[in-house]
């Protein structure tokens, strides 16, 4: 809302990206679709940095009624192509984001933000940042400051973080937060560095987590073996 008061109503939207809803109404949604389309829709990238607790789903399926805004352009060859995009999101909703746009990527840029306490740079925010850049550009096409630990992996053909190794066995620089993952021969494929094997789950995870097969035994007594209604500790009548 703030931005209404410096920009006018042909350079500005009012727009809710969670049901893609124009406030302006018909007139909004032209001014917008005239943006999408000046020359010929050549150049223009959509920037989306979205709060973290917002559903997945429901912006996937704004930001797809956007691209097929950019489409009605007139320019030749759009209706193959997506609308150059990049999505600011944290890394652990990967899977979900690349299920609704399997052609994104992405990108091992650690997003820092100056005004928020957890998430700038420095001793009072994280350590690493969990946000990052997902995208449908090419990765080779989108260069990272090596003098913010950045480097090119030829293999790949993509920019990654220096701690980011390449794993011969999964054939990809597999680190998802920053650091050196190792490879699991058993779960056949990388994990982060903290976590172990457990056979007793077939897969890895934290040496002190709760394993999902074990049963939970008594909640009164705490042994195995049966549970709250049958505890021979409880006195029955």
């Amino acid at each position: 809302y703030r931005y209404s008061q410096f920009y006018t109503e042909d350079e500005f939207c009012h727009y809710n990206m969670f049901n893609h809803y124009f406030f302006g109404g018909e007139a909004a949604r032209e001014t917008c679709r005239k943006f999408l389309c000046q020359d010929s829709g050549e150049k223009v990238i959509m920037v989306t940095d979205p709060p973290f607790g917002g559903l997945v789903e429901a912006l996937a399926s704004s930001f797809k009624k956007l691209m097929s805004m950019w489409k009605e352009t007139e320019k030749e060859g759009h209706n193959n192509q997506e609308m150059p995009m990049f999505w600011i999101f944290p890394y652990f909703f990967e899977s979900r984001i690349l299920e609704f746009f399997p052609s994104f990527s992405m990108m091992d840029y650690q997003v820092d933000y100056d005004n928020h306490a957890l998430y700038k740079h420095g001793k009072t925010g994280r350590r690493q940042s969990p946000v990052r850049i997902f995208t449908n550009l090419p990765p080779s096409m989108i260069v990272l400051p090596a003098e913010e630990g950045y480097r090119f992996c030829h293999i790949c053909q993509r920019y990654v973080s220096s701690g980011n190794q390449h794993c011969e066995i999964c054939d990809s620089c597999t680190s998802k937060d920053g650091r050196r993952w190792k490879h699991c021969v058993l779960c056949k494929r990388c994990v982060k560095p903290s976590w172990f094997h457990c056979n007793s789950c077939n897969c890895c995870a934290l040496p002190n987590h709760t394993c999902e097969k074990t049963d939970a035994g008594c909640f009164v007594c705490g042994k195995a073996g049966h549970k709250r209604s049958a505890c021979p500790s409880l006195s029955h009548t």
